[in-house]
């Protein structure tokens, strides 16, 4: 019997009761930025929940291109989708210890290759060791290869070409989910070479908004709603929003947030700032949004 969940989030009780079925796979999907003097990868290692396999969104990306971790092709995703045991009946379920940072970003990934068997660990490890259950170390023991195929859904991922006739139009609402004082030009960005400021016409939204003030878990869709609005966001799913950040990663956040409240087609600039601000032909805006 294969497991069914329609929803995008599952709670630590509900992995722990499903953890050690054959139709479902753990990911650690951690991911850290240079400041904060991390090693995933290591952490892993050392402590990861049962069965888990990490996922490197910088290892398994395109690497064609200087930007960082961009959406690998098609046919390399599945490969490694097959390596991790996974086929088209298999529920994935994605956790980090990072706030967010790469399991939204895992979820997004899975679901723009055609996979809606996939949901995030709300609250990521913080929650599963709160609720005092078991966590493995070392080596983990491989599964048997699955038959992941992809099925790219375009409507879910954004050029810089998509992201100008947007601004040219203004015809779909962009939401930037980098720190304000970034997205107003006040503070300098973290990757070298890059313009300060945001996209003209972006609506800004730090990610850390959308989690509870006291644990890394998601809102609650009433405060949810609210924190969309404040932000002056309309979340009717009749009409396009378009998330951006940093590198496209914490802009996933953004798009989990608004899952949760029935928008199921929010697209991703998937270079993001560091494209858009690296492009000295683009157009920029500073300060508040608008």
């Amino acid at each position: 019997m294969t497991i069914r969940n329609d929803h995008a989030l599952v709670s630590a009780d509900w992995l722990f009761d499903h953890h050690q079925r054959a139709d479902l796979v753990i990911m650690d999907a951690t991911w850290t930025l240079p400041a904060q003097q991390r090693d995933p990868k290591t952490e892993f290692w050392e402590s990861h929940l049962p069965g888990a396999q990490y996922f490197d969104i910088d290892a398994i990306a395109d690497h064609e291109t200087s930007l960082p971790h961009m959406l690998p092709r098609g046919e390399i995703f599945e490969g490694f989708a097959r390596q991790f045991g996974i086929s088209h009946d298999t529920h994935v379920v994605i956790y980090d210890s990072n706030q967010f940072m790469a399991s939204a970003r895992l979820w997004w990934t899975f679901r723009v290759f055609g996979h809606d068997k996939v949901s995030v660990l709300n609250g990521g490890k913080w929650a599963w060791l709160e609720s005092k259950y078991p966590l493995e170390s070392g080596a983990i023991k491989s599964r048997p290869l699955g038959t992941f195929k992809t099925q790219r859904r375009d409507h879910l991922v954004v050029e810089r070409e998509d992201v100008l006739r947007t601004v040219e139009a203004a015809s779909t609402q962009l939401v930037d989910a980098r720190p304000k004082d970034r997205f107003e030009g006040n503070a300098p960005e973290p990757r070298p070479g890059l313009r300060s400021g945001h996209i003209p016409g972006s609506r800004s939204l730090f990610f850390k908004e959308l989690l509870e003030k006291e644990t890394p878990t998601l809102l609650s869709a009433d405060k949810l709603e609210a924190v969309f609005r404040s932000a002056g966001v309309e979340t009717d799913p009749q009409k396009p929003i378009i998330a951006t950040c940093g590198s496209g990663v914490t802009a996933a956040v953004i798009a989990l947030g608004l899952y949760q409240l029935g928008h199921q087609r929010v697209a991703i600039y998937d270079g993001s700032w560091s494209e858009w601000g690296l492009e000295k032909a683009l157009p920029i805006a500073i300060g508040a949004a608008l």
